[in-house]
């Protein structure tokens, strides 16, 4: 019988159950402590009681509400308690995610909750690339929880390197929604014959599609519904939508004069629609000595993984991004490839490759910009859910021209939809552009540098420096983490002329309105008034010229 708990009414509304009220273990809570999380959100409210009571569910929340973690927490909770008794080392629980960046981040939640587990709770990755020999010297010690992509995880039960049979507890199967979609059907299919009848299964999904229910048939056994009444993205009191009219043109000297005058502060992702742009705004910035970095999808899982763990950690603060068609919505796969085998082709592509719209963890953002506005809508909620996630506040930001108007319109009205205010979601930001053109001259010469060519050199460059940087450099690194802080991901690709004098802003562009704000003062100089000498008299020097005062006397 199915349990669907969306519309189960809670007697204890008011009543918010911390993780101390949960019966959790003082590692976890010191972990959970350590991380700074002041109490769960609502997806690990509702759930992590109901995977400790080890009952089948399927969990639908937003993108950012925190349901790695409503997993996370109570398998670790389980394979803690099962330890008492254990007599021998065990893989209990198998995670399974469609791209390689979910794995990396899903292992990386692992660890922080288990950072004060010492080596009692110990979880592998199979989607990191490593040698044959040394993946299976890993799984030979059975490591408790296995994260992986169904085809990687696969091949190893094939092999006999991994076998689950008699020891799995749980599996957890992320993104259900992308799964099928991305082609892994048949590997699903093929991996639950390797595992035992009776285990705990788990769901966790953004949407409840047509491929979820499909497969909510074929893992989960009397599933719990988790199904939360919650608004698509965060609501108006954490979530603030602007939007600023602006053409091509304007786009480039209206991001320059907000990064530069401090208008924006804090973390941010800038949003373009295609891996070109990236680069021809990295290089625009880079002119101005605004540092940024950009997640490129055409580089390694490990390097882009290394630049969102840098960025998290507060290496720096701008990053660009592209959404990438084939990941930013399922259906357009479907349209895409309707043929088998075209579809198997581009889910091999997918799972080398990483959108940002969904699944990657970025922490504490402030700002999203949509540099370019999303494509649709459900583009527009993935990328407004990079920011104010779990119940941390943020902002999103969004350059429209007119040919974009209609796109905005489109979400605006979306977003508007059972909103008791008849106001727009998106509201006008207010910025005077006449009050900054010193700005708009400079931003066009350094957009109209930025060529063509200057972008493919730079694209080539990058991909060379992280070629080297991720090989030669390994063991170095591992024997000088010092020298690890050299590897960032925000250096300048001088592939365009920079000109020093860019990067000051001089006091007299800046608007008298935002001085205050900015606090871009310059000193006044001294005026130059020189001594007289004697010898510089018009008398003892016939060669000053008569009629002129002392400071603008020429000689001849």
């Amino acid at each position: 019988m199915l349990k669907d708990l969306s519309n189960m009414p809670n007697s204890d509304e008011n009543k918010t159950l911390n993780f101390h009220q949960m019966e959790l273990d003082d590692r976890i809570l010191k972990a959970i402590a350590k991380l700074g999380w002041l109490q769960p959100t609502l997806i690990q409210e509702k759930a992590i009681p109901l995977l400790l009571e080890g009952k089948d569910v399927l969990v639908r929340a937003r993108t950012g509400s925190g349901k790695t973690a409503a997993f996370s927490v109570p398998i670790i909770q389980k394979i803690l308690t099962g330890k008492q008794a254990a007599e021998e080392q065990q893989t209990s629980v198998i995670i399974l995610a469609p791209s390689k960046d979910l794995c990396h981040q899903i292992t990386k939640v692992i660890e922080n909750l288990t950072v004060k587990c010492g080596r009692l709770v110990r979880c592998v990755d199979l989607s990191t690339k490593v040698e044959k020999a040394a993946l299976k010297h890993m799984l030979a010690e059975r490591p408790d929880i296995v994260v992986s992509t169904p085809a990687k995880l696969l091949a190893q039960l094939r092999e006999g390197t991994l076998n689950v049979k008699d020891s799995l507890k749980t599996l957890i199967i992320d993104e259900a929604d992308l799964m099928f979609s991305f082609g892994f059907e048949n590997d699903l299919k093929t991996v639950l014959d390797f595992l035992p009848s009776v285990h705990q299964s788990i769901l966790a999904s953004a949407t409840l599609e047509k491929d979820v229910v499909e497969l909510k048939k074929i893992v989960l056994h009397n599933p719990v519904i988790l199904k939360l009444e919650e608004p698509e993205m965060a609501p108006a009191s954490q979530l603030a939508h602007f939007h600023i009219l602006a053409e091509e043109a304007d786009k480039a000297a209206v991001l320059y004069t907000l990064f530069k005058l401090l208008l924006i502060k804090g973390k941010s992702i800038v949003f373009v629609n295609s891996i070109d742009r990236c680069y021809r705004l990295k290089l625009f910035l880079e002119q101005f000595s605004i540092r940024s970095c950009i997640l490129n999808s055409e580089l390694p899982a490990k390097i882009r993984c290394h630049t969102v763990n840098q960025f998290n950690q507060g290496l720096y603060d701008i990053i660009i991004a592209s959404d990438e068609l084939h990941v930013l919505d399922p259906t357009v796969i479907e349209k895409r490839a309707n043929k088998k085998k075209q579809l198997k082709q581009l889910s091999k592509q997918i799972e080398s490759e990483s959108g940002v719209a969904r699944g990657i963890d970025f922490q504490h953002v402030s700002n999203v910009i949509n540099f370019d506005f999303p494509k649709d809508i459900n583009s527009y909620i993935h990328r407004a859910g990079r920011t104010a996630r779990g119940n941390n506040t943020g902002s999103v930001l969004s350059f429209v021209s007119m040919e974009e108007k209609e796109l905005m319109d489109c979400v605006n009205e979306h977003l508007s939809i059972g909103s008791e205010s008849d106001e727009k979601v998106l509201k006008n930001y207010q910025f005077k552009m006449e009050e900054v053109e010193p700005f708009r001259y400079r931003a066009r010469d350094a957009w109209r540098a930025v060529t063509k060519l200057s972008i493919r050199e730079a694209r080539i460059k990058e991909i060379k420096m992280e070629m080297f940087n991720s090989e030669k450099l390994k063991g170095f690194f591992e024997e000088n983490p010092r020298d690890l802080q050299a590897l960032r991901h925000d250096r300048t690709l001088h592939t365009v002329k920079l000109q020093e004098h860019l990067a000051d802003v001089p006091e007299y562009i800046v608007p008298y309105s935002l001085k205050h704000v900015t606090g871009i003062v310059t000193k006044k100089k001294k005026s130059f008034v020189p001594r007289k000498r004697k010898s510089d008299s018009k008398a003892d020097n016939p060669l000053m010229v008569e009629g002129m005062d002392y400071g603008k006397q020429r000689r001849v």
